[in-house]
């Protein structure tokens, strides 16, 4: 009989329980919003914060309440911008894509000092400013690769970063990691790019780097589309007169102009 009793005792108990939570779960519900959930349903789900919010959770309610633009998911690009447009009921946006690239090809950079700190870009720049003589140059511990929630970026066998480009999705969390700037953004249409982010003059590049731009300027003076300027002893290319016809990558006397692809 005391087991019976006490069967039925914890029967009874589970009832009440279950009542109970029954009752709890209607008087403490949380109504959802089902512009929010359409919304954070058609966005990728990255988390990234590309769009400037917490997660994509967060990024569809601002959308829902009106407090932000529906066309601020990179990663997502057009289609995505075009499905939380239609929800919203407004006209669709184009997001410019792009892709993350690397500024630096100085493996055999000098070094001012043996670094032997916390393997981190962030913490080597604070001390001194770096340990390589470039001020501009990649320090090599993977800051931007720590911080890639695409899996786009790994470091290659010279210590330098390596973008992937079928991954890259242009959310800028890798070039907003860097402490260098060493990491920039490009148009994703881009076939070629400037390999350096220096500005020293070329006498003082070549004693420190044999990759670095140089400032020579050949490449402005070749290029058939007058696409290329010297901004500070540095190469800059407007990729909106760009063709990619490759001059400028077969006349500059240090490689420090690449495509895309190398």
């Amino acid at each position: 009989m005391t087991i019976v009793y006490t069967v039925a005792i914890l029967a009874a108990s589970g009832l009440l329980f279950g009542a109970v939570l029954a009752f709890a779960s209607r008087v403490f519900a949380v109504e959802t919003d089902p512009t929010v959930e359409a919304i954070t349903e058609a966005l990728p789900g990255a988390n990234c914060g590309a769009c400037g919010y917490p997660g994509c959770s967060s990024y569809a309610q601002a959308v829902a309440a009106g407090k932000a633009g529906t066309g601020l998911c990179i990663p997502g690009g057009d289609d995505t911008a075009a499905k939380i447009a239609e929800i919203m009921g407004v006209e669709p946006v184009d997001i410019e894509e792009k892709i993350a690239f690397v500024r630096c090809r100085g493996k055999d950079c000098q070094e001012l000092f043996v670094y032997d700190g916390i393997k981190e870009c962030l913490a080597a720049h604070q001390l001194g400013g770096g340990h390589k003589a470039c001020s501009w140059a990649c320090l090599g511990f993977g800051d931007c690769v720590r911080v890639c929630r695409f899996d786009a970026i790994s470091m290659g066998p010279d210590g330098l970063p390596v973008v992937d480009y079928a991954k890259c999705t242009g959310c800028g969390l890798c070039a907003e990691a860097c402490p260098r700037d060493v990491i920039g953004m490009l148009p994703d249409e881009a076939q070629v790019m400037i390999a350096c982010g220096s500005h020293d003059k070329g006498a003082v590049v070549r004693k420190i780097c044999k990759d670095g731009c140089i400032g020579c300027g050949i490449c402005a003076r070749n290029c058939p589309q007058k696409a290329i300027t010297m901004v500070d002893n540095l190469a800059v290319i407007d990729y909106e007169k760009c063709d990619a016809c490759g001059v400028c990558v077969e006349k500059c006397p240090t490689g420090t102009i690449v495509w895309k692809e190398s």
